[in-house]
């Protein structure tokens, strides 16, 4: 399957989406399927997901404002609520009135805002590792985990990136480069890392801007607010009414991940969907 990309039109500029549609619109039928992805990744790392869960559906993934190459926010401070009227104004824009929804991390909270706004266009929701934080763990991670950063002479926005993508795969929190927060798994190859990275590159002055509104989004508070029928990790099933716990915990970076793995995760994701 070949995936394809394309540009909507939004008042901020253009929303960057990956899809399986073709040309002449043609796709498998069905409900379309719209994925959130997980800061600071964009819709790029979702492709092999989008060629295994594409073949029963249609599919669009949506780089976020100030990501990849969808335009910046068009506020300064903007919160998940704007990130997720946004969203919704670009799938407005696709033509879609009713939708399936997947958000990954930073993607899920605001696909959760986005069910508690229009209950009556998503059909059905997938919550992949919303991470519930404490005010400690928020606060430490607002001072560190996503720093502005500015172009300048020296480069060092390059060196930023790469370390940025690099560490996330070696410790939880990226910053966190201690024994205590090493992760047992492989680090993708240097090929994986460097279109990763490029494509952080694309939205560096403003990549910070999702991730800060994600953490600050009232998760708990929220939670319960969603009535759609969902499909939610083990962290955050408990907290929605009539959730359907997820056994496969997937990963917001799909894109390195064995493609055994993938396509497990798109079965379950799907056998949910068409339930």
């Amino acid at each position: 399957m070949t995936v394809r990309r394309g540009f909507v039109d939004v008042a901020e500029g253009q929303v960057h989406y990956r899809t399986n549609v073709k040309g002449d619109g043609s796709a498998p039928p069905g409900v379309p399927l719209i994925v959130l992805h997980a800061a600071p990744a964009t819709a790029f790392v979702l492709t092999r997901y989008i060629e295994e869960i594409g073949k029963t559906r249609p599919v669009y993934a949506l780089d976020n404002l100030g990501m990849g190459d969808s335009s910046p926010p068009a506020t300064a401070d903007p919160d998940t609520a704007y990130f997720a009227g946004a969203t919704l104004r670009a799938i407005d824009g696709l033509g879609i009135e009713r939708f399936d929804l997947h958000g990954l991390l930073t993607g899920a909270r605001a696909a959760v805002e986005i069910a508690i706004r229009e209950p009556a266009r998503v059909r059905k929701l997938v919550i992949d590792r919303m991470g519930m934080l404490s005010a400690e763990v928020k606060a430490e991670w607002l001072a560190n985990f996503c720093p502005k950063v500015e172009p300048d002479a020296q480069g060092s926005q390059f060196r930023f990136a790469w370390q940025f993508v690099r560490d996330e795969f070696i410790f939880f929190p990226w910053y966190a480069r201690d024994a205590a927060h090493r992760i047992q798994r492989d680090v993708p190859d240097a090929d994986h890392m460097h279109d990763k990275v490029v494509e952080m590159l694309k939205g560096i002055r403003t990549y910070h801007l999702f991730i800060r509104a994600g953490l600050e989004y009232p998760v708990a508070e929220k939670l319960p607010q969603i009535t759609v029928p969902t499909l939610a990790t083990e962290e955050v099933q408990p907290h929605v009414p009539g959730a359907i716990k997820k056994t496969n915990p997937g990963m917001p970076d799909m894109g390195y991940q064995p493609i055994e793995a993938i396509r497990a995760n798109a079965a379950e994701i799907a056998a949910f969907l068409d339930a």
